[in-house]
């Protein structure tokens, strides 16, 4: 019966994850915790990071209650090398290969662009970019030899468009997409799929501590469902990616935004 139902190309065998081994960076709370417990959910064994001890034990606690699968928590800085190597030799001894990556650690600090510092600049690109470029460099090679392998790298609908004062985040998330395009073409004939996620206004910590109440309701307004999103709501888009489901997708940003970009003005 199992074998059947292994064969028959049911949607819901598309979207099994069971035996899979994922990592998600930034996973302690809102878009990553909300990944890794999809993932979870459909039978993955998880690694979650986070530069903060607490934070990243107790997200693993919350992440794997109620399900038959390892999660493990890692801490690790995205600003520091050194911790994003050690991060990738920890992932492979733990799991011998990492099936699924997802990049979500991210940062922003909005400056006019004739007010940026070096130090925020470098910041930004370091976490948002670099780290994702090493994490993936590091664990591509497993992927190769299996002939499998998901990697997701969360850009944001401002590497699309942007508003004012977002020139550190717009250009790093923005570049997200063409490192995704290239590795694509790296990567694709050795069975591994790389693609970026540009999700719209959620409801997270970054932009609730960036925005006043009156950019909270004009991103609300923007987005065709005059709402914010719910983290959970991320969790679809990326279990269909990071399984067989989303096998012929590849090189692509899909926008999970409210319908935000539907809107000609």
């Amino acid at each position: 019966m199992e074998s059947e139902r292994a064969s028959s190309g049911m949607p819901s065998d598309l979207f099994d994850l069971s035996g899979k081994r994922a990592l998600v960076t930034g996973g302690s709370r809102g878009l990553g915790m909300a990944m890794a417990r999809g993932f979870a959910d459909c039978g993955a064994d998880v690694m979650i990071t986070s530069r903060k001890a607490d934070e990243i034990e107790a997200a693993a606690d919350k992440i794997g209650e109620g399900l038959d699968v390892q999660i493990h928590p890692f801490v690790a800085d995205m600003h520091d090398r050194a911790a994003v190597d050690a991060l990738a030799t920890k992932a492979l001894e733990t799991f011998g290969t990492v099936d699924i990556l997802v990049n979500n650690a991210g940062v922003n600090k909005p400056q006019p662009i004739d007010e940026i510092d070096d130090y925020t600049w470098d910041w930004c690109v370091e976490i948002n970019l670099t780290s994702i470029m090493r994490l993936t460099r590091a664990l591509a090679p497993k992927m190769k030899a299996q002939k499998w392998g998901r990697v997701i790298h969360i850009s944001s609908v401002l590497g699309v468009g942007s508003k004012p004062a977002r020139n550190a985040y717009s250009a790093t998330k923005s570049s997200l997409l063409g490192l995704a395009k290239a590795s694509a073409l790296d990567l694709g004939p050795h069975g591994i799929t790389v693609n970026c996620i540009g999700p719209g206004p959620f409801l997270t910590d970054m932009p609730m501590s960036l925005l006043n109440e009156a950019e909270k309701k004009e991103f609300s307004d923007m987005t065709a469902l005059n709402r914010w999103g719910d983290p959970k709501e991320l969790a679809g888009p990326a279990i269909f990616l990071a399984s067989d489901a989303g096998s012929y997708v590849t090189g692509e940003m899909l926008l999970v935004d409210g319908g935000a970009f539907a809107r000609a003005l």
